[in-house]
C-alpha cells in the first residue's frame, strides 16, 4: 500500500503565505507604534496570529504525511486537521481578541499620537505582499478544481485540504482588513476624531472571528469524520455497480482519512452464480477502476453479502459519455 505523501505544492504555498506574513508583521507593529494607530496595530495582530498559522499548518502537513504503523492502520492523516484547528482558534483567541479589545479601547479614549504617513506607506507595501501570497494559492486552487472538473469557490467549499483553504481565507481576510485599517486611518486624519481607527480595528476584529470560526468548523467535522461529497460518491457507487459480478449495492460507506486519503466500504450482492474466482477477480477490478480514477482513494472494502428476500435489483448505471469522466468534487458534504 502506497502511504500518503507531503503535497508539494501546500507546503509551498504554506511557505511562502508564513513567511510574507512575517515580514508584513514586524512591518505593521513598527507603524503601529510609530504612529499610534490602533487599526495598524490590530493588523499587526493579524499577521502575527496569520504566521502562527502557517506555522500550525506546516507542522499539519509534515505530521499528518507519516506512513501507517500498526498503532495507526489508517495512517495519521487527521492530525494535519487537528493542527489546523488550533490554528484556526490561535486565530480566534490571539488576533481578534486583540484587535476588538484595542478597537474598543480607541473608541473609548480616542488617543493617538505620531505620524500618519508611515502607516499608509505600510498598508501599501503589505498589501502588495498579500496579493503575491493570495495569488499563489489562488492557483493552486484553479489547478485542483480544474483536475476535479469543478468551480474553484466549490473546490473551496468541499476540499478536504484545509490547509490550502487556510491560506486563502487568510489572505482574502488579509487584504479586506488593510483596506479597512486605510479608511480608519485615512478618516481619522481627515477628521481628527479616532473613533474610526478603532471602528476599524474592532471590524478588523470581527472580520477574523469570521474566518477562525469558518476554518474551525471545517477542521472539526473532518474530524468527527466525513463522507466524501454526494457527487463523488454516486461515482464510486456507480463504478461498482457497473461490473459485471455485481447484482446490487445494499451499503456503501466513505470516509476522509486525510486530505487526500478516502476509505470506501460496500456491502455488494454478487450474482448468486458467480463463483468465488470471479468475485476475487471482480473486487480486484473495482479496485483498479476506482484507484485509476480517484487515487485519493487509499482504502477499499467489499463484503459480499447475501440478496434479500423479496428485494428487486438495482438497475444498472448507464454507459458513461464518451470523453472521460464526469464531473466529480472533492472534499466533503
Amino acid at each position: 500500500m502506497a502511504q500518503p505523501e507531503i503535497k508539494s505544492e501546500s507546503v509551498g504555498t504554506v511557505v511562502v503565505a508564513g513567511a510574507a506574513n512575517l515580514a508584513i508583521a514586524a512591518a505593521k507593529l513598527v507603524a503601529g507604534l510609530i504612529s499610534g494607530s490602533a487599526a495598524m496595530l490590530s493588523e499587526a495582530a493579524h499577521s502575527v496570529a496569520d504566521t502562527t498559522t502557517e506555522v500550525l499548518l506546516f507542522v499539519a502537513l509534515r505530521r499528518g504525511a507519516r506512513p501507517a504503523d500498526t498503532r495507526h492502520p489508517f495512517g495519521y492523516g487527521k492530525e494535519s486537521w487537528v493542527w489546523a484547528f488550533f490554528a484556526a482558534l490561535f486565530t480566534f483567541v490571539a488576533g481578534a481578541g486583540f484587535a476588538i479589545t484595542h478597537g474598543v479601547t480607541t473608541i473609548l479614549v480616542h488617543e493617538h499620537s505620531g505620524d500618519y504617513l508611515v502607516s499608509y506607506v505600510v498598508l501599501v507595501v503589505s498589501f502588495v505582499i498579500e496579493s503575491i501570497s493570495l495569488a499563489r494559492a489562488v492557483r493552486q486552487v484553479r489547478r485542483e478544481s480544474r483536475r476535479w472538473r469543478t468551480t474553484p469557490l466549490r473546490y473551496l467549499r468541499l476540499t478536504a485540504d484545509t490547509t490550502v483553504k487556510a491560506v486563502v481565507l487568510e489572505d482574502s481576510a488579509a487584504l479586506i482588513g488593510l483596506v479597512l485599517a486605510g479608511l480608519g486611518v485615512g478618516l481619522s486624519e481627515l477628521t481628527g476624531d479616532e473613533l474610526w481607527d478603532g471602528v476599524a480595528s474592532v471590524l478588523i476584529g470581527l472580520l477574523l472571528l469570521a474566518v477562525a470560526a469558518t476554518l474551525a468548523y471545517s477542521n472539526l467535522s473532518l474530524l468527527v469524520g466525513r463522507g466524501v461529497p454526494d457527487r463523488l460518491r454516486h461515482e464510486i457507487e456507480r463504478s461498482l455497480a457497473g461490473l459485471p459480478e455485481v447484482q446490487r449495492i445494499d451499503t456503501l460507506l466513505t470516509m476522509q482519512l486525510g486530505p487526500a486519503d478516502i476509505l470506501v466500504a460496500a456491502k455488494v450482492d454478487f450474482d448468486d452464480e458467480a463463483t468465488g474466482a470471479a468475485i476475487e477477480a471482480a473486487a480486484d477490478e473495482a479496485e483498479r477502476r476506482l484507484r485509476s480514477r480517484f487515487p485519493e482513494i487509499r482504502f477499499l472494502f467489499l463484503d459480499p453479502t447475501r440478496s434479500l428476500p423479496g428485494a428487486t435489483l438495482r438497475s444498472r448505471p448507464a454507459p458513461e459519455p464518451p470523453g472521460g469522466e464526469p464531473p466529480t468534487d472533492p472534499g466533503t458534504h
